[in-house]
């Protein structure tokens, strides 16, 4: 993975957007991030973590934590953009997290919502959009990049403090971050899964243990007094024997119940023969008792049944008369439906003569048809007038539509002549308004041309105003500097000359006795001189002629500042004035040579009213001359208007000509047309009323006839019906048609009669069939039966066998629920062999596992053992590295040696080649822990690489911890890193160290600014 191009917007520190070009800075190989304390050194590689995996690394991410930069401004949103190649795949990423903004409309903010993009490299079409979903981004780049977000914070960034405390930490925190890194959830899953195991299993037998008691109280229950007799169990879940004392005492209480069920087989046979002999008398008593009721219930229906003979022969004689005169209905319904059809037709009749005039009241039929005909042809002859009708409309719809038409053309005539009234002061008033546009657009130009020059002058007096302020400033400076330079210079000749006073003292006091002087070369030191009150040495006269130095060359600075500001007032002050500023500097410096002050030329205020009236000016006149294509257009559009009335005006007139002819034509058409129709129309108001009338008349006296025909037609059918129904009267054997209708029945009637008729015939032969029962006849001859005797001695028969019965039935239970709870019995105990077996097994392997099991001898749990071999594995890589950077004293081991009670396995030592001792790395210096847990990173990121399947890291970050390593071991260091460019790595060093700078010349320069922090890129 290479990263190419990072812009930070609005993020941490950063107030606005900032670009890192990790291409120039990875040329090199190394590169250092710097800057002072809290200027957002650590904020560029959070932005890197976060573009990746959308969060900052945890430690950084506390909770309720913005990432958003609080110099931001409100409009502009935090956003951080990545571009790295990884995989083989060019991509750019851009990630924005959930963040406030103002609203569109009103007031307030609103948090938008977190987003994200990732795009593709294509080098034939280029950047392409793959997607803006933030789960599917995150699972595409963590499967490139092979890493979750702790494993890479802590390979590619490298944060030195963990590693240090990783190297002091015990084995349970060494546990902890080597499981974040090679995620061995799955063996600790694997170690909670066989304790899972074992409890379910433990479970398992306990349950197993737990129906099987649960079964021996069951059986016991079944038993009841037979299990009295047994022995009871013991025994409890768990515990060995359990399964075979419950098997031996259901055997014992299934072989009692056996005996007493023999028993109970003995008392129920002898019960049963009992209850037949009583079932026997019993059966006999009811029987003779039933014939001998039923012999007389036979008596009684044949009484009764005689009684009922006249009533049978009085329904069979009326049944046979209905069927008889069923043969006249069809004659009967003929005569009635011709009787309703002739009323219907008579008062159809009655209803078309009310209609027909008096003199047609009693008129035939054929009268009426001939006098039809008659109004048929008068009607067929209107047709001639009804067009002549219709063409009198038409010319009156078509003189009202000239009308129309000229009463429009005449108010556009109106129209027309009031606009052409006005159009020579319109024609004039457009020309003079374009004359006015063109005159103010070259005044436009004019005042454009004097308004930049002005607008400068005005900037040049504002600047030249500050910097006045700045001189006089400067000007204190340098009077204060130079009071200063003057007072330090006095200090010191006055401490200089006191210490000449006093230097015999100060030479006296390196005699030594026996020693020549250095002055008169005498050995003999009878008198020497002695330091005075207020003595001066050497040391104060040095750091009071440090003092002076240091005041004269901040006069010097307050000298040349006041210089520069004065060049920068002067130039100022000629732009101001329009002048030169060759010019101005020269009268600058003849003013300052005669002691005055040079010539300010205008204020402020005289150039910001100049410069607000000539933008007045501009602005009216480019507002006048931004209207001459608009008067153009509106004096063209005029003219066109003005062609355009004289041609309708001219139309008008010559439509107003035609259409005087056109009326006269219309009127002498009609005027014939008017008395053709009074002659057709006679009373009526149109020809259309007049043939309506004639309509209406052929309609009655059609009506008329069709019903005159009717009625005549009902009556002729009617009389036919008459003598059809006297006919079949008679040969039906009825005097009159009346006395036939009089004994008709319907349907039902007839069906109740023979129903009637039916019943008595069946119960007569179901009499009769009983009377001739012997068997019936034979009791009636006997005693009177006794069965209320017979039934109480079955009762007492079937009570004893009912008891003998139960008891049987409780036995055969007994038997069959103890035999049933034996069989489940053993198959428990059968199924908790395999059971026991397999728990057993997993205890055995759970225990391995766990480190508790005597199998384990150092007591490491599966998951410590794993990471044991990964720990293992770093140290190798990592001691590669250490012996480099400590030149060759130092090699890190890995440790099974459990220390005290804890378990073994996460040990970490350290081989001290000089010594030839292995002692812990807790031991080591702050100097020598650095460089440890440097390599021991570099050494982490080696095998967490590989087992992330080899993702190639080109980028990598080492955060702090070089303050602590003297020259030699700081040199060594940098090489190691620097070797990482043989696979062509780049290592960014994030570090405020200060000897750095010098050592590594490509460097990323952090900022921190009032307004935010911002970024400088030093490449040489």
């Amino acid at each position: 993975m290479r990263l190419h191009r990072l812009s930070i917007t609005a993020f941490g520190p950063f107030g606005a957007t900032q670009e890192v070009d990790f291409d120039a800075l990875s040329s090199a190989g190394l590169f250092l991030l710097h800057g002072p304390t809290g200027a957002g050194k650590t904020s560029v590689l959070d932005a890197v973590c976060f573009a990746l995996y959308g969060a900052v690394p945890g430690a950084r991410q506390s909770p309720g934590a913005s990432l958003r930069s609080d110099h931001a401004p409100a409009d502009l949103p935090t956003e951080v953009q990545l571009e790295l190649t990884v995989g083989g795949r060019r991509l750019e990423v851009t990630r924005s997290p959930a963040q406030p903004r103002p609203k569109k409309r009103g007031d307030g903010f609103t948090v938008e919502k977190a987003q994200s993009r990732l795009r593709g490299y294509d080098p034939e079409r280029g950047w392409q959009a793959l997607s803006k979903s933030h789960q599917e981004i995150g699972e595409e780049l963590t499967q490139l990049i092979g890493m979750s977000r702790d494993q890479f914070c802590q390979v590619v960034l490298l944060p030195q403090g963990d590693f240090a405390r990783f190297l002091r930490a015990d084995a349970e925190a060494r546990g902890k971050l080597l499981g974040r890194l090679f995620d061995t959830r799955r063996f600790a899953a694997v170690e909670d899964r066989l304790a899972e195991l074992r409890r379910g299993a433990e479970a398992k037998v306990t349950a197993a243990d737990e129906r099987i008691l649960a079964l021996a109280q069951r059986t016991a229950q079944a038993a009841g007094p037979v299990g009295a007799e047994a022995t009871p169990i013991v025994a409890r879940p768990g515990e060995p024997g359990l399964a075979e004392a419950v098997l031996e005492w259901a055997a014992i209480a299934r072989s009692t119940a056996r005996e007493r069920l023999d028993i109970a087989h003995a008392v129920v046979t002898a019960a049963e023969g009992r209850q037949r002999t009583a079932r026997h008398a019993l059966d006999a008593e009811r029987e003779r008792d039933r014939l001998q009721r039923r012999y007389e219930e036979t008596r009684r229906r044949s009484a009764a049944l005689e009684e009922r003979r006249p009533e049978h022969d009085r329904c069979q004689e009326r049944l046979e008369r209905a069927r008889t005169a069923d043969r006249v209905a069809p004659a009967l319904d003929l005569r009635e439906e011709a009787e309703r059809a002739h009323r219907r037709a008579a008062d159809d009749l009655d209803r078309a003569r009310a209609q027909l005039p008096p003199d047609l009241a009693d008129a035939g039929p054929d009268q009426l048809t001939e006098l039809e005909r008659r109004f048929r042809q008068e009607l067929g002859g209107l047709e001639s007038a009804r067009r002549a009708e219709a063409r009198s409309a038409e010319i009156d719809e078509e003189r009202d539509r000239l009308e129309r038409e000229s009463r429009a053309d005449d108010a556009t005539v109106r129209d027309a002549d009031a606009w052409l009234a006005g159009w020579d002061t319109v024609h004039a008033g457009l020309r003079e308004r374009i004359a006015t546009a063109q005159e103010a657009a070259t005044r436009a130009e004019q005042l454009a041309g004097l308004l930049a020059p002005a607008r400068r002058r005005l900037d040049a007096a504002r600047r030249r105003e500050a910097l006045a302020a700045e001189a006089d400033t400067a000007r204190e400076a340098l009077a204060g500097a130079r009071e200063r330079a003057l007072g330090a210079h006095e200090t010191w000749l006055g401490l200089r000359e006191r210490r000449l006073r006093d230097i015999a003292a100060e030479l006296a006091a390196g005699l030594v006795e026996g020693a020549p002087c250095t002055v008169c070369g005498s050995a003999e030191h009878p008198a020497p001189a002695t330091e005075g009150d207020g003595h001066v040495d050497r040391a104060t006269e040095e750091a009071a002629l440090t003092a002076h130095r240091r005041a004269e060359e901040a006069r010097t600075r307050a000298e040349q500042a006041l210089g520069l500001v004065r060049e920068r007032h002067a130039a100022a002050a000629a732009e101001a004035r329009d002048a030169e500023p060759s010019s101005a500097a020269a009268a600058a410096a003849a003013a300052a040579d005669a002691g005055t002050e040079p010539d300010p030329g205008p204020s402020v205020g005289e150039l910001r009213d100049l410069v607000e009236r000539l933008t007045t000016e501009h602005a009216e006149a480019h507002r006048l001359a931004a209207g001459t294509h608009a008067a153009r257009e509106a004096l063209d559009a005029a003219e066109r208007e003005h062609l355009k009335r004289l041609e309708l005006r001219q139309e008008a007139e010559r439509r107003a000509a035609a259409r005087t002819s056109r009326r006269e034509a219309l009127d002498r058409e009609q005027a014939v047309l008017r008395d053709e129709l009074a002659v057709v129309r006679g009373e009526s108001g149109s020809v259309a009323a007049y043939a309506e009338r004639l309509t209406r008349r052929v309609a009655l006296l059609a009506d008329a006839a069709e019903a005159v025909r009717a009625e005549q037609e009902a009556d002729r059918r009617r009389k036919e019906a008459d003598g059809r129904l006297s006919d079949a009267a008679f040969r039906a054997g009825f005097d009159t048609p009346e006395a036939a209708a009089a004994t008709l029945l319907d349907a039902s009637a007839q069906r109740e009669l023979q129903h009637r008729i039916d019943a008595w015939q069946a119960e007569a032969a179901a009499v009769a069939e009983r009377r001739g029962e012997r068997d019936a006849r034979e009791a009636a001859e006997q005693d009177p039966a006794q069965p209320a005797a017979a039934q109480r001695g079955f009762e007492a028969a079937e009570r004893l066998l009912r008891a003998a019965s139960s008891a049987r039935a409780a036995a055969e239970e007994r038997c069959a629920e103890l035999s049933r709870l034996s069989r489940e019995a053993a198959d428990e105990v059968r199924r908790l062999g395999p059971v026991r077996q397999e728990y057993e097994r997993i205890a055995r392997l759970a225990g391995l596992a766990a480190g508790t099991s005597a199998d384990n001898e150092r007591k490491m749990r599966l998951e410590a053992y794993v990471l044991a071999a990964r720990l293992e594995q770093v140290a190798a890589a990592a001691t590669a590295r250490l012996l480099q950077m400590s030149s060759g004293r130092y090699t890190l081991v890995h440790s099974d040696a459990r220390t005290g009670g804890r378990r073994a396995g996460l040990g970490l030592h350290v081989v001290d080649a000089w010594t030839g001792s292995e002692r812990d790395t807790a031991t080591l210096s702050g100097g020598e822990t650095f460089f440890a847990s440097l390599a021991l990173a570099l050494g982490l990121a080696d095998v967490v690489t590989e087992e992330a399947g080899g993702v190639r890291l080109d980028t990598l970050f080492i955060d702090e911890g070089f303050g602590s390593l003297d020259d030699q071991t700081l040199d060594e260091v940098l090489d190691v890193l620097d070797s990482l460019r043989e696979r062509d790595r780049s290592v960014g060093i994030v570090s405020h160290v200060a000897d750095l700078r010098r050592r590594i010349p490509v460097r990323l320069e952090v900022v921190k600014e009032r307004q935010g922090s911002s970024v400088r890129h030093r490449l040489a």
